[in-house]
């Protein structure tokens, strides 16, 4: 079954899935958050279920120290509010380095930076993806 990664901002959410055999991860869109988390969590599990996901892939954002801190309780939170949307397995992925490996592989693409800015959630979900998929086969 597919997996479904996403990298969760307070503006954007990066959204990766993978190939039904869950080796290869792919960007699949940056959504904009409405500003309602019901919405927003709505959208998320309509798509996990148009995709046929068997597991959401959460980028964690620990702290440099390995730590939790207050942005790792949200984005628990919403992982926690997700599943009653739609009743999946979730897992979490470190997504310490995905955002800045996002934009160091953008750059040396040469995308320009008012591109980059559009792309780079989509991206570091796909790096997200991709190393649970890796860590986990």
């Amino acid at each position: 079954m597919r997996k479904m990664a996403l990298d969760i901002g307070t503006v954007r959410i990066g959204i990766a899935t993978s190939d039904p055999m869950g080796i290869i991860a792919s960007g699949y869109e940056t959504y904009t958050r409405s500003g309602d988390i019901d919405f927003d969590l709505e959208y998320l599990a309509n798509l996990a279920k148009r995709k046929e996901c068997d597991t959401i892939v959460i980028g964690l954002p620990l702290n440099m120290d390995g730590t939790e801190g207050e942005k790792v309780r949200e984005i628990r939170f919403f992982a926690e509010k997700l599943t009653e949307y739609f009743p999946l397995k979730i897992d979490f992925q470190d997504e310490r380095w995905s955002t800045v490996s996002a934009e160091k592989m953008l750059i040396e693409s040469s995308v320009r930076r008012d591109k980059r800015k559009k792309v780079i959630d989509k991206v570091a979900a796909t790096i997200i993806l991709q190393t649970y998929l890796d860590r986990i086969h």
